[in-house]
């Protein structure tokens, strides 16, 4: 009876733990870690939620095209210890021109995870060095 109790628990214990670790994901299994790139283009939304924010940036292609890039953003309140929120002097608005620098997705699509902004008026925020917790 003991045998079979402890290898329930230990089946709870181990079924726990999987989902947990399935739940935490890597950057590097999404993102080329090894690369940056730089676009610019208008904000087209922004979404502050959790566990990552979005921000949405329409960039002009060569051919007069446009692209929809989204970038990954960290947590909200990550980004609200840096006074990036929905209001302030670092907020950003849909229409607002900007330029960002990121870690682009392994398979090419118009995916990044943002690691600063250029602001309309000149001015850089750094919003990660590549690590989510940043």
């Amino acid at each position: 009876m003991i045998k079979r109790t402890l290898g329930c628990v230990a089946l709870c214990g181990w079924l726990m733990a999987n989902g947990s670790l399935q739940a935490h994901h890597s950057l590097a299994g999404v993102y080329d870690m090894k690369k940056e790139t730089e676009l610019s283009g208008s904000v087209e939304k922004i979404q502050f939620v959790n566990p990552h924010g979005s921000l949405v940036v329409t960039v002009k292609n060569p051919d007069g095209s446009t692209t929809e890039w989204v970038m990954t953003l960290g947590s909200a309140t990550a980004l609200a210890q840096r006074g990036i929120g929905k209001t302030g002097p670092n907020a950003l608005h849909a229409g607002d021109n900007i330029t960002v620098k990121f870690i682009p997705a392994r398979n090419g699509s118009p995916l990044g995870f943002l690691k600063s902004v250029t602001m309309p008026d000149g001015r850089v925020i750094q919003i990660s060095a590549g690590n989510p917790n940043d």
